[in-house]
Order: structure tokens, then sequence, then C-alpha cells
């Protein structure tokens, strides 16, 4: 049963509402009688108690809610101060993946978000949010409708979340470029046109779409991985020039077109490092040249996911003080190599990004949430890596015993839980590097039963043994948090499926190589079990998917899972005729297969596309 509390004082505006919307997560109920609270405004947020008042002080309405999921339950003395070390922190959601989140589950993101204190939001929309002015934008993919993302930067508003539109207006276009509707504004197939007046109204339309529904002026523009840009069509039209100087003349443009809408750009920086021929980490500090190319219009956002020592971080945070613009920083959740998170990575390299930046004055912070190739890892999965954002942002340090204490109050889960998750991709002696962890469980999940691209990579390691291991802890993690029943029993499924197709893997081309057709019989009898998992897999896999997503986009999944089945039928098959003696050989098995993945230390690098898994030919052209 909720709690009944009796608020006094000095509350943030729609309080109450906001309040109704957090009983869940909060367990409270405003009454006239219940736990005395005695709120205020104040420099920081507070909580003190003598165990029977509690003394809230609350700076900005995040601070609030954060404030008021402090208070210890049962009801104790305590005396908690914070203050944050950044101003704006919070998630960037990839919704440009396939995987476009329902408003649903955007809403009780921003209930967990308002717990732990975070106030920023962004949804990162490629195409997937309506153009009027253009129906082929997003079509069929899922895209936000203006009254959609205007419900939700309300709900936000009434937590003191500020949400903030994040698009490209030059690269990672490519689901809009294949459209014949927009051929005449490619350079490339991933880049538009600049120099194109055409791109300017287009790009004029995309600003003031994605802007509109937002009462935050901040726009992400993003900017980043523009390959070939001037030398597709542009080169064709307007013949060689530098590619720098093409960026730097597009981005004057789109600025101009910001300033119209009184918008207030960020985007991403690397571009302004390529400019040198290095990087962030190079040991150069940025040229006279690459100063003078940065806008004054603009905050540069550093992205950096993949190091795991302070200094790292501390040094290319430096470099970009250089530019005299706002540096922005941005953090990964590791939810992008494959269905599973990567926590381990997660946790050290934001722990010691997060560091540097307290160090080095950072204003704004982002936790990116990516789905590369699908979005095949659920967001809930990183609700752990946002907590962790929280507390640092609050605490200034990693406790692993405090983030899981919170974890339990934020999100009513386990955050042992939620680590297990990244024991699919943690696996007995491969190892995994901190800017290239191995995505065991995608590869082995997709790799294909009879050409296996990754035996000689995974020879000895015993994976079915492994992910066997993982399904019983994964179905006890089910029960044992109720709010993510769904969450795990889809891993738990996920397990058994890798389980039994490890299984194969690991004997099948042995039993042709070595004629064992006992060995070859038992294999083909195993298929009909396996095949069975897959399904089970995929039919849970949709529903958590639709839980949280739209549908639009797990089509890419059902393919690909229909496809296993289909190839694991095609090798039950194959093996069945070559136990009977029916034939004497399956080529694709008994061709010998080469170390391609496995470094010498023991590490395998993550393979993350289906044309890299799946086979060796081609499946795109």
């Amino acid at each position: 049963m909720p709690q009944k509390i009796h608020l006094t004082g000095q509350m943030p505006e729609n309080w109450a509402l906001a309040l109704k919307e957090l009983t869940d997560e909060l367990g409270f109920i405003p009454s006239d009688a219940g736990m005395e609270i005695v709120c205020r405004q104040g420099e920081a947020l507070a909580v003190d108690s003598d165990g029977q008042t509690v003394r809230l002080t609350w700076a900005q309405p995040i601070q609030f809610y954060r404030a008021l999921s402090l208070i210890p339950l049962p009801l104790a003395p305590c005396s908690i101060h914070e203050k944050p070390r950044f101003a704006s922190v919070g998630p960037m959601f990839d919704c440009s993946r396939n995987a476009v989140l329902k408003p649903e589950a955007v809403k009780l993101f921003l209930r967990k978000m308002a717990l732990m204190g975070l106030n920023l939001g962004m949804l990162y929309t490629e195409d997937t949010y309506e153009i009027p002015e253009q129906p082929f934008f997003g079509y069929k993919r899922g895209r936000y409708t203006y009254e959609e993302l205007k419900a939700l930067d309300d709900y936000a508003a009434l937590f003191g979340i500020e949400l903030c539109p994040c698009i490209q207006v030059l690269g990672h276009l490519k689901r809009v470029l294949h459209w014949p509707a927009f051929h005449a504004l490619r350079d490339n197939a991933e880049v538009l046109l600049a120099d194109d007046e055409c791109t300017y109204t287009l790009i004029d339309q995309m600003l003031r779409a994605a802007s509109a529904p937002f009462r935050s002026r901040r726009i992400h523009i993003g900017m980043d991985e523009a390959y070939g840009v001037g030398l597709g069509e542009h080169l064709a039209r307007f013949g060689y020039e530098d590619p720098r100087s093409v960026i730097g003349r597009h981005l004057t443009r789109v600025l101009d077109i910001a300033d119209k809408y009184g918008l207030q750009p960020m985007m991403w920086s690397d571009m302004y490092f390529h400019l040198d021929g290095g990087g962030y980490h190079s040991e150069n500090m940025p040229s006279e040249k690459a100063i003078a190319a940065v806008d004054r219009r603009v905050s540069l956002v550093y992205w950096d996911y993949y190091h795991a020592k302070e200094e790292q971080y501390a040094w290319a945070l430096k470099k970009h003080a250089v530019f005299g613009v706002p540096t922005v920083f941005a953090g990964g959740l590791w939810t992008w190599p494959g269905p599973a998170p990567v926590y381990p990575l997660a946790i050290e390299n934001t722990v010691a990004g997060l560091s540097a930046c307290m160090k080095a004055d950072v204003d704004t912070v982002l936790a990116t949430a990516w789905g590369d190739n699908g979005a095949e890892c659920n967001m809930l999965a990183a609700l752990l890596g946002l907590q962790l954002y929280g507390e640092m942002t609050y605490t200034g340090a990693y406790d692993p015993d405090a983030l899981a204490a919170r974890f339990r109050r934020c999100c009513g889960a386990d955050a042992r839980a939620f680590l297990d998750l990244s024991r699919l991709n943690y696996t007995p002696a491969i190892k995994n590097l901190p800017a290239d962890p191995a995505n065991v469980c995608k590869f082995m999940l997709y790799q294909d039963p009879l050409v296996q691209l990754f035996e000689a990579d995974t020879e000895g390691y015993h994976l079915a043994e492994h992910f066997a291991a993982l399904v019983p802890l994964y179905a006890r993690h089910a029960a044992e948090n109720p709010a993510y029943e769904l969450l795990f029993e889809h891993y738990a499924a996920l397990a058994h499926a890798l389980a039994l197709k490890c299984a194969w893997h690991e004997n099948a081309a042995k039993a042709v190589r070595t004629g064992d057709r006992e060995l070859a019989a038992e294999l083909a009898a195993s298929v009909p079990a396996a095949i069975e998992a897959v399904q089970i897999l995929r039919q849970l896999w949709r529903r958590l998917w639709e839980s949280t997503n739209k549908p639009n986009g797990f089509e890419v999944i059902d393919v690909r899972l229909g496809g296993v089945a289909a190839r694991l039928d095609t090798a039950r098959e194959k093996m069945r005729a070559f136990a009977d003696g029916r034939v004497d050989d399956i080529p694709e098995l008994s061709e010998p297969s080469l170390v391609c993945k496995r470094r010498p230390d023991g590490s395998i690098g993550c393979t993350n596309t289906m044309d890299e898994i799946a086979t060796a030919c081609t499946i795109d052209w």
C-alpha cells in the first residue's frame, strides 16, 4: 500500500500532478495526514529528519523528486546533502536503428529519471519524426507525430526535465535518402548534397518540425561521420573542393536557419579534430586552423565510450577547452553490441569519463543508449547505467553498494540481476577490451550452423555449458524482479537457444571430419529442440519489443531469427543424410576453419553486422 505523506511549505509547480504520476515509483500519496514533510526551495538538495518529521530542500524541481526518493523507509533519522556536479544530465535514446520507443515507454523512463535526478533527455531521431511537407520522411518507420512529442515534452516538464530534439543535418540519413523522393538531394547514399538550395529548404523543414514540439531551444544537429561529403554528386556538379570547406560552409547555412528559429545547436565535435588528421586522443593540441573553423554559435559534444582511464578523458577535455565554446560530454551505456548490454565497460568507462568531467567543470552530460544494427538490446536493460549517471552526478563518486540501493529504490530491481545480463557476452577464456568487447551472444546466435565463420575462433571455449548455466539464473531474476519479468524471461530464452545452438557448433564439424555417424545422428535429432528454442525466443522478443517500442522494426528481428530456424532445419536435413550414410560429406562443415577474429591475447573483437556473422557471401548486394 502507498504511504500517505503530508507536504507543506514550498513545492514545485504542478507537484501534485507529478506525484500522482509517480505513485507507483515512489509509493507515496499526498494526504492531509501521514508522514510530515516540510519543503522549501533553497540552494541545494537536502533531506533531514529526526525520525518524526522530514525537512526537504530543493533548488530545482528535479531535485524535489530525487529528494523524495532519498527519504529512508521506514522513516529514520538522516541528514543527506547533495549538490549536482552537472547542470544538465540525462540519457539520449537511439530511436533511429529500427526501434522507436513508444510514448508510454518514454514516460516510464521519465519517471525513473525524476527519481534519479536526471533533468535532460534526448530522443535521437534521424528520420523518425514527422515533417508535414515530406510524407516519405520516416515513412513506415514508426515516426513520432508532433502530438506525441508535444505530449512527451509536457509530461517531462511536470518533473522539471528538459527534452530536446536530436537529429542529423548532413550524414547518417541513409533511410531518408534511399527514397526516390529524396534522390535529388543525395551527395551519396548517406549524405545530403551540400550547397544545393533544395537541401536547405529540407533542413529548414527539419529544424522547424523537430523543434516545434519542445519547450527547449537546445537542439542536437549531429554532423558526425558524413563520410564522402563533397566527393559524390557534389563533385560531379561543383567540381573538387576540400571536403572540410564544404562541411564548414554547410554548417554555416544550417546555423543560419537555426538562428531563424531561435535555436541553440550542439553538434558532435570529432570533425574538428579530424581537421588536423588526428583525433580526440592524439598527442597534439588543436591547430589554429581547427580552432578558427569552429562556429561560435554551436556547442561541441565530445563523445567517448571507449576509455577506462580518467586521464584519457581529461586530455581530450583539455583539447576541447581551447575552442572557446561550451563542451558537452557524451558517455555510453553500451547497449549497442547486440542483444545484451556490456555493463563492465559501461561502468568502468563512465566512472572515468564523469570523474574527468567534474574536474573540468563540464556543464552538460549525456548518457547515450545506441541501438546499432537493429536495436536488439531493449532500452530497459540500460536502467542501471542511467542510475550510475544519477548517483555520480549527485555524490561525485561510484559506490557499488550505494548504486544498488538507489537502483532498488528508483527502479524496483536488483542491480545484480542487471549486471548479470552482461554474462551473455563475458564468457570463459574470451577476453574483452575497453574499446572492442566480444559480443559473443550475438555472433553465436546468428552464426550459420553449416558455414561456421567463428568455429576456429571459439574452439575449446565450452560456450554451450556457459549459456546453459545462465538459463536458471535469468529465470530466477525474472521471478525476483516482477516489474522486469518479461525482460529476464527474454534473456532466459536467449540463453537457452544459445546453449542448444552452441552444442551443435561445438560438434557438427567434428562429426563430419571424423566420420562419426553416431554423433551425427545425435546432432540431427537435437535440431528440432533448437528450432523450438529459437521460435520461443522470437515470440518473447516480440512481446518485449512491443512492450517498449512501436511495432515497426521488429520485422528485421523476425527475418533474422526466421533465418536461423530455416538454416537449422537445412543443417538437420544434411546431418541426417550424413548419419544415415546417404552422403559421405557435408562440404560446408568439412572445409577447414581459420582463426579470423581471435587475437593472440585471447580477445575477440565486436562483430555487430549480419554480413560479418551469418555468411562469407554478401547479404545486401
